[in-house]
């Protein structure tokens, strides 16, 4: 669902325009109410179940029902709609779990509105580690077809980033993406790019010594392991087309030093993928957009590409 004043509700209206005709199928968790009421121009199908969703996507976007207690006004969060958010992302995590679905999109919330209904996470990704039974296994990547980008530190301010960057931490991270590249993006041994944290990768030290003393053992630990890594590489010229082609994901040691780059090359069709999880789930890489809500100008490229990422991902994993 996502936040019910934002873009959510519109782009998988739109969405279900671009892909009833070839797939992949999906089934919205929402209200089918306020989704007749965006989209007249949309057929809503309420069904019962997920296997219910094929047979109807062809002709009619399909609607597990999940009811809004206030009537959203679009670009103003409510509070009172807080729990129906959090139960339409319980609910698709579920179906997941239980083999119902192939994986979960999630459309952009805002945190804000949720904390008085009880929600005690910064985001999607670790509500849904929670959810899973995967709490400290989860790991952000941002994809593209441009690039992809693993920030080893996510929600926190730079200063508290740098604070908790650790050698374990960025071998964790590693350790995960190599997994779910081989066996969910298909790579049979992915290359891996590790930026460095300060001005060129440190300059010997002259600049900063987390290379040396963080990252670089990080990366040693990970050759041992038979993991193509390299690094640490200067962040200012390791997204250049050229620097691009050597590896399959950047590993960035904080959030904006992986998101600008993969947003400037490609915002329309970044997705989030959230990795380590027991499920597939995805994301379009832009928030509720409260100001442009309801005036039918949303792209709905990103939450396209996530949806059919997600049906990518789950298939593979299937046959993995």
């Amino acid at each position: 669902m996502g936040d019910p004043a934002g873009i959510g509700g519109e782009l998988t209206l739109r969405a279900w325009q671009a892909l009833h005709r070839d797939g992949p199928c999906f089934v919205a968790v929402d209200d089918p109410r306020r989704l007749a009421a965006l989209g007249r121009d949309v057929p809503i199908k309420q069904v019962a179940s997920a296997d219910a969703a094929s047979g109807a996507f062809a002709k009619a976007l399909p609607v597990l029902p999940v009811s809004l207690p206030a009537w959203p006004k679009l670009g103003r969060p409510d509070a009172a709609n807080a729990k129906a958010v959090i139960q339409s992302i319980e609910q698709a995590a579920a179906l997941c779990l239980r083999g119902e679905t192939s994986g979960m999109v999630t459309n952009p919330i805002n945190k804000a509105a949720l904390y008085d209904a009880g929600f005690a996470y910064p985001g999607h990704t670790e509500f849904l580690a929670a959810l899973t039974g995967a709490t400290g296994r989860q790991i952000m990547m941002l994809a593209s077809p441009e690039l992809r980008v693993v920030p080893v530190t996510v929600h926190a301010s730079l200063r508290n980033s740098i604070a908790m960057l650790t050698t374990e931490a960025i071998v964790a991270a590693v350790r995960t993406t190599v997994q779910a590249l081989q066996h969910e993006f298909g790579i049979a041994r992915p290359r891996l790019a590790v930026a460095g944290l300060n001005p060129h990768a440190g300059e010997q030290g002259a600049l900063g010594d987390e290379e040396r003393t963080i990252i670089g053992p990080a990366i040693a630990a990970l050759r041992e392991g038979g993991i193509d890594v390299s690094g640490p590489w200067p962040p200012d010229t390791m997204f250049t087309a050229r620097a691009r082609s050597q590896y399959d994901v950047a590993i960035c040691m904080y959030h904006d030093q992986a998101l600008i780059p993969l947003k400037t090359l490609d915002m329309d069709r970044g997705v989030n993928v959230t990795l380590g999880l027991p499920i597939v789930r995805t994301s379009p890489d832009h928030g509720t957009a409260y100001d442009i809500a309801g005036k039918g100008v949303a792209d709905p490229a990103s939450l396209i590409a996530a949806i059919q990422l997600a049906a990518e991902l789950g298939k593979r994993r299937a046959n993995a």
